[in-house]
């Protein structure tokens, strides 16, 4: 892979290696990660999809390798979250001018729930919402249109709103052999070699790998 290659496809320009147009330091992307868009120009992903990460709050949007995020996915983080800690949902300490208050008080505007962690082979369905502080765990899969609020186990599946867990994709004993695989870590040649299986789902032939 070209490590500046935006398209993965020749004549694709729906579908984009979102590490390759990433310009914010507080997002990070693994390798292989791709985004669709068919309504908007893919390029503009954190303008579209990456909504409230202002630099301010410091928070970060960390998504992992061979990742699959469908059109319209959005990640909202914590300048969305008016904070409940006040008598009223209004946001005066971002308005500090108009109410002379100590700017430095801003961020009391809303509640720092923490980043937003996606893990790797993560497949994000057509307009799903992950909110501020979500851990998304290896191989999971998000449904469309699901608002997922909580921590999502690796391998699982969710969807709803609030987003509930489905099922698991595989057994506990298969999931814990994969997250010891990792096979998203190895290098390229190898992946490149073990695609049949992965595409089959035999994890006996990767493992072999390790024999």
């Amino acid at each position: 892979m070209e490590s500046n290659k935006i398209y993965p496809r020749t004549g694709d320009t729906q579908t984009v290696y979102l590490k390759s147009v990433i310009t914010r330091p507080n997002i990070e992307v693994g390798d292989f990660t791709i985004y669709n868009d068919f309504v908007n120009d893919p390029r503009e992903f954190e303008k579209n999809n990456v909504l409230y990460h202002y630099p301010i709050n410091h928070d970060r949007l960390i998504i992992g390798k061979f990742c699959s995020i469908a059109c319209g996915a959005k990640f909202i983080f914590n300048c969305a979250n008016h904070t409940l800690k006040s008598l009223s949902t209004y946001t005066f300490p971002l308005f500090f001018e108009e109410w002379d208050l100590p700017k430095a008080e801003v961020v009391t505007a809303w509640e720092n729930k923490g980043d937003i962690v996606i893990g790797n082979d993560v497949w994000i369905g057509y307009d799903a919402v992950i909110m501020a502080g979500v851990t998304i765990g290896d191989g999971a899969i998000i449904a469309t249109r699901a608002v997922v609020t909580k921590d999502v186990e690796p391998y699982s599946i969710v969807g709803g709103i609030p987003a509930k867990e489905i099922r698991k994709r595989f057994s506990s004993d298969i999931v814990a052999r994969l997250q010891k695989l990792q096979w998203w870590n190895w290098d390229i040649d190898k992946i490149r070699n073990y695609i049949s299986a992965i595409q089959a789902g035999d994890i006996d032939s990767l493992e072999n790998h390790f024999t």
